[in-house]
């Protein structure tokens, strides 16, 4: 990280792909907890979007309080990079909730991450339950309804 300033996003993405090279291609869960940081960026994006309701971004401050917090369903300070699988289902759920009152090009925009975001939403609220556990996956969609 030499002698460079980093922010969260920053220091989130240096963890998540330090991880993947050392350890994280044997986890299950590896393509999902590398979508951590784009995600987090991108809620910080659409956050300060003139094209997003008010209301939708009482969700995306919830969501990234969530992310930024060290007391979670799955704590990254005990589980490591796998402790972001929660944190990236939220994330797929609040930013898929976003699609019912803003124009998906509103997201894809502020995408910064590799690949195609609507997919990438999908793909990850396919397996988010199987990801983070039934229950726990109740409990996280419940926060932000």
């Amino acid at each position: 990280m030499e002698n460079q300033h980093f922010d969260f996003y920053q220091a989130l993405r240096w963890r998540v792909r330090d991880w993947s090279q050392r350890a994280g291609k044997d986890s299950k869960w590896s393509e999902y907890v590398l979508l951590a940081p784009d995600l987090f960026h991108l809620l910080c994006k659409l956050i300060i979007d003139p094209d997003v309701p008010t209301k939708q971004k009482v969700k995306l401050a919830a969501a990234i309080a969530y992310f930024v917090s060290p007391l979670d369903l799955m704590p990254e300070a005990l589980m490591g990079p796998t402790g972001y699988v929660d944190d990236v289902a939220l994330s797929a759920y609040v930013l898929n909730s976003l699609l019912n009152s803003v124009d998906a090009p509103v997201l894809t925009r502020n995408w910064a991450g590799d690949g195609d975001l609507l997919e990438a939403i999908r793909r990850i609220l396919k397996v988010a339950d199987e990801m983070v556990g039934s229950g726990l996956w109740q409990r996280l969609k419940g926060l932000i309804r």
